[in-house]
Formats: C-alpha cells, structure tokens, sequence
C-alpha cells in the first residue's frame, strides 16, 4: 500500500495530483442516506456488501445510519471490516478448505459471523473448525435461483442441507442467501421485475418447506442495487445486500426506470482525476490514467462533463482521448476526470479514496481491505 496520498486535507481539487480516485462526499452521502431511509421505510435489514468500498470509513457510516452490519466476499475482507469495528459481517460466499475456515471460526469469537454454504462436506469441515475454536458460525444456505453461479437449487436440496446445519454443534442454522447477481443488470425495469419475482416464488417455496419441517429463516438475504426496489417489496426478502449504490459506475447507469429513463435514485459519487500528459494530436489527448486505474470488465471509462470527448483505448498506464475540435480541448496538465464503468474492481486497484465537497479535499480514507483475496 502506498504511504502517500495523492492529496492532504484541505488542498483544493485543482491541486490533487493524479491518477486518484475521488468521491463526491455530497452524492457519497445523499446515497448513503436514500437507502437506509428505504430499507427503514420497508422495514427490512439492510446489509450493504463491503466489497463496492472496501473502506472501513463508510462501512461505518453505513451502520450509523442503520445498517445491521455489513457484507463481505472473502474472509480477509472479512476480518479487516472486524478489525476496524464492524462486530457484523456476512462472508457472503462460499469458504473451503481448513485454513481459511479456522480463520472464520477464529473471527466469529471477535464479531458475530455468518458465512454461506452450499455442499454438505463443507459443512461437516465447518463444524470440526468451529469445534476447535468453541466458536459458533452463523450459515446460511446459498440458493441458485436463476444467477447460475453457487447455491442448490430451490426446495428439498435446500432442506437437506439446512438439516444437516442443524445437526451441527456448531453451526446454527440462520436463512437463506438467495442474491440473483445477473438481475442486477438487466436494462429494462419489466425485464429486472420479472428476473425477481421468478425468484422470490423460489425463495417462498423453499421457505414454505422448511417451515413445513419446524425449521425457521431469521435472514432471506439478497437485493443489489439494480433490483433492490423489488426484494424490499416481496414480503419475502428481509435483508438487502446492495453495494454499488454508495458510487454508483457508469454500467449501472445504463439501467432503465419504469418510465423508460435513466434511474436516478442514487448519483455518481466517485470518478478518477487523471491528467493530460501528452497532446500528439490537436484533438487528440493522452491521459496518465489506464488499466491500472480502472476496471475495463464492463467496458471503457467514460470522460465526465466534457461534450462529445471518447475514449479510444486504454493502456497500462494511458488513456487515449478523442475530443470534438470545435469545442476547447484540455492542454497539457489539465485534469480530465473519468467516470468508471465499474466500481468494485476500480476500489481494488486503488490505496486512498480523497473525499470532496466544494472542491476541496475533506476526507482521504484509505482503502484497507485492498487486495483482500483469501
């Protein structure tokens, strides 16, 4: 991790050298407090994932404002959200093999810990974990309700394994974890509608069965920020598990409201600063920012507030920029500022999030649980 921030408190933007990654604390904050006033209003849970930030700072703005704890996609994440105070985390994902499941069992004797399962050998080797820490894990049973990634499917493979937690010493049997990733993605609001309410019939009817074998759900956890608005609403879901909706990225904003427009629940908070280091071209800039400044899985960067600019192409350490030459176009040195077409793994690549409100820097929080693999 790099000991030195790309600002100090207090400078103005202008002065913040580059490639950063910046967040409007206003949009950061108007996010933040748009989805904790919905889950509030629909009486429902809200634990935003960790991984969109992987900043303790905002995780603890995010339980300040209500959330009952936070979720996390890898045990490391997991412990560096308990290490700075978060005394709730969900590893909403599947963890195997010893190592990492006695590190599990060791961090639910700091913090109250849930974990998501899927095969029945992996509970077994969980239980012997926490038997040997006499720690208790909290599970949940993952449920493939149409994302096609992990999870069983719906119904009495859910019930197997929810009797066998039971069993478990160890172990106590918490919900079901029924997130419908590809969901989140979908353009039309009809076509995101549809995705979840196919799997809220699923979720019900595994609840159905389990409640027809004594067995009880405290947590049906799922929801993101494309499809949230729907699990709130299903008198099923009780937990929402949304992340991106604290920056926002480019790629979500091409999702589409029941108006056919653009959704505008949440803003774009963060942005990279890069600055122009070459002008080979009299429209055409090269920019100090590339591939290790943003994540290009959902497609390039976009340039924010400049009209009609595109970016070309990308590079290590470059960014290419084609700009119309009609209008002014940067000079060397000036900032031109990116919007990423995808949050979480953008977060990853950097150390420091430098926080802004009125064009200047006053917050710079560091990124901890970077790189948080294993």
């Amino acid at each position: 991790m790099s000991n030195i921030p790309a600002a100090s408190i207090g400078e103005n933007w202008k002065n913040i050298d580059t490639p950063a990654l910046v967040v409007d604390l206003d949009n950061l904050e108007h996010n933040l407090t748009t989805m904790a006033d919905y889950a509030k209003q629909q009486n429902v849970r809200l634990r935003p994932h960790s991984k969109s930030h992987k900043c303790p700072a905002i995780a603890h703005q995010q339980i300040a404002l209500g959330a009952v704890g936070v979720c996390c996609q890898k045990v490391s994440e997991a412990e560096v959200m308990v290490n700075h105070g978060i005394l709730d985390v969900l590893v909403s994902n599947q963890v195997v093999g010893r190592t990492k499941l006695d590190r599990l069992a060791a961090l639910a004797l700091q913090a109250k810990v849930m974990v998501c399962v899927d095969d029945l050998s992996n509970i077994q080797e969980m239980n012997e974990a926490a038997k040997s820490f006499n720690a208790t894990i909290n599970v949940l049973v993952e449920v493939n309700v149409g994302s096609g990634r992990c999870g069983v499917l719906p119904q009495e493979p859910v019930l197997a394994l929810a009797e066998a937690i039971m069993l478990c010493e160890n172990l106590n049997f918490s919900g079901l974890q029924a997130y419908h990733g590809v969901a989140q993605h979908i353009r039309s609001y009809e076509g995101r509608r549809r995705a979840i309410l196919q799997a809220t019939h699923q979720v019900e009817q595994t609840i159905n069965l389990l409640s027809m074998h004594d067995i009880e759900c405290d947590v049906v956890g799922g929801g993101g920020t494309g499809t949230y608005i729907f699990e709130a609403t299903s008198g099923i879901y009780n937990e929402l598990q949304v992340g991106s909706y604290v920056f926002m990225d480019h790629d979500y904003a091409l999702n589409l409201d029941d108006q056919g427009q653009q959704i505008n629940d949440f803003k774009q908070s963060l942005f990279i600063k890069t600055s122009v280091l070459s002008k080979p071209e009299v429209d055409r800039c090269v920019l100090d920012a590339g591939l290790k400044a943003y994540s290009t899985d959902s497609g390039l960067p976009v340039v924010y507030n400049i009209e009609n600019a595109e970016v070309l192409g990308a590079a290590d350490e470059h960014t290419n920029i084609r700009f119309d030459s009609s209008l002014p176009v940067p000079r060397l040195g000036d900032s031109v500022t990116l919007l990423p077409s995808h949050c979480d793994p953008t977060v990853n690549l950097h150390d420091w999030l430098i926080g802004i409100r009125s064009s200047q820097v006053q917050a710079i929080w560091p990124i901890a649980a970077r790189g948080a693999l294993l």
